[in-house]
């Protein structure tokens, strides 16, 4: 990067921040580059019954988007896509259990699982209302000070044992408005305790992918990083990366509002970066029981300084002649509880980005997306962790490790987020591009 002296100038008056961990979190995102394959686990198969659905806001129908549903009881659970639509497997087992269906800022419903028909269940929220003077009365004197003591007690407020995690990921490669590359995976996440500086590990049970490489600019455009680009995410385990004791001090911290989830008050407190920091951070709005002071949801995203600096963070390899740099990074997780402690639940990031081709006129537009939501665990009682051979890499990417999508009960029992029409229409799309490949080269799809 060529620096011109006015920029030298402006850089010494602005205060810049050098911190290893932010940039090991984000450079995971976009990559052009190959990994190594894992071992799969074996895992018995139940008998289970499906449930296909929506959930809206009960008064003007608007979908709820990463409405969580959840089965009492147990540890089964699933979010809806971006449409508020849902897909829910429960082993016939547990079909005369409730069902309970959350939302941030709405009433709880807990139903009966077996008034659910197959298809075209609809789940109606009402919004919360919380009352003028419980605000007033508990609305935080300091934000920064709220934020500081609900990051240490994660100890206190979420898991403390190890847990064995089964979690369904998705990643998505759009050329402005076409998707052209769907990855997805099961994976096992080998949980270390909140409190514990112990990393989280990660297992690939299975596997899919299909991509329609003529639309990719001739670029091998991957996404490096797989499961952990999303398990990065969870703020509470790994604060470092956005709230290290180095970097706290240079965000501004305000409570802006109150909401609900499941009868809690929920203090909303935005932060976002001093003026006089030079280097990309984060800003974004923390969700906090107010009560408990446990952090059950964050929605943030890179403030984007520098284009060129930005672009640093993310793109790993590319050729000489051409040009990437992000134009929007987004980030969402959310937690869930069960008997008073707290966990991963769901997590989201969205990379857009232009790559710019010294031959070409125009500038291609593309966006990254990458969600992973916890579809149901158990506590790993023996602290039992996949081995080296096992374990994915850090640097892994899901769609080397894939294959096709030929197999319409690919995923049997397990639970997985509601594939968009999107999705739905560019699957088919890339599938016939695909057999018309193979017809021309006499060759099989797999």
């Amino acid at each position: 990067m060529i620096t011109s002296n006015k920029q030298l100038v402006t850089m010494k008056k602005k205060k810049q921040l050098r911190n290893p961990y932010r940039y090991q979190a984000v450079w995971m995102l976009l990559a052009f580059l190959v990994a190594l394959p894992c071992a799969a686990l074996q895992q018995e198969t139940e008998d289970f019954k499906s449930y296909k659905g929506e959930v809206l806001d009960a008064s003007s129908k608007k979908a709820l988007v990463f409405a969580n549903l959840a089965v009492e009881g147990t540890n089964i659970s699933t979010v809806t896509n971006s449409e508020g639509e849902f897909l829910l497997k429960i082993p016939v087992s547990d079909t005369s259990k409730k069902l309970m269906v959350s939302f941030l800022g709405y009433k709880s419903v807990t139903l009966d699982i077996s008034t659910l028909t197959p298809n075209k269940n609809r789940i109606l929220l009402e919004v919360s209302v919380t009352q003028l003077s419980e605000v007033d009365l508990k609305a935080p004197k300091n934000a920064a000070n709220l934020v500081r003591e609900t990051l240490l007690r994660k100890g206190e407020n979420y898991f403390d044992d190890p847990t064995l995690m089964t979690a369904f990921y998705r990643e998505t490669i759009k050329k402005r408005r076409k998707n052209v590359s769907l990855s997805e995976a099961v994976v096992n996440i080998y949980k270390s305790p909140y409190n514990s500086g112990k990393r989280d590990a990660v297992e690939l049970y299975k596997a899919r992918k299909s991509t329609d490489y003529s639309k990719l600019d001739t670029l091998a455009l991957k996404l490096q990083g797989g499961p952990f680009n999303t398990l990065y995410i969870d703020v509470m385990k790994y604060p470092e990366y956005i709230f290290s004791n180095t970097l706290f001090d240079n965000y501004d911290f305000t409570y802006v509002r109150s909401t609900r989830i499941n009868d809690q008050l929920v203090f909303v407190i935005k932060f976002e970066q001093l003026p006089n920091i030079i280097d990309p951070l984060y800003m974004g709005e923390l969700f906090i029981d107010a009560e408990k002071k446990t952090l059950v949801s964050a929605v943030y995203s890179l403030k984007i300084t520098d284009k060129n600096l930005a672009a640093q963070l993310f793109v790993r390899k590319k050729p000489a002649k051409v040009k990437v740099w992000p134009t929007q990074v987004a980030y969402r997780v959310d937690y869930r509880e069960k008997e008073g402690k707290w966990y991963y639940g769901y997590s989201n990031v969205l990379l857009e980005f232009k790559v710019n081709w010294k031959s070409k006129l125009f500038n291609s537009v593309y966006s990254m997306a990458a969600e992973m939501a916890v579809t149901d665990w158990e506590k790993n009682q023996s602290g039992a962790a996949p081995n080296k051979e096992e374990r994915i890499k850090k640097t892994i990417i899901l769609s080397d490790e894939a294959i096709g999508f030929s197999d319409p009960d690919f995923w049997g029992e397990y639970n997985i987020i509601e594939p968009e029409k999107s999705i739905e229409s560019a699957i088919r799309k890339i599938q016939r591009q695909l057999r018309r490949s193979a017809q021309r080269n006499g060759t099989a799809i797999p």
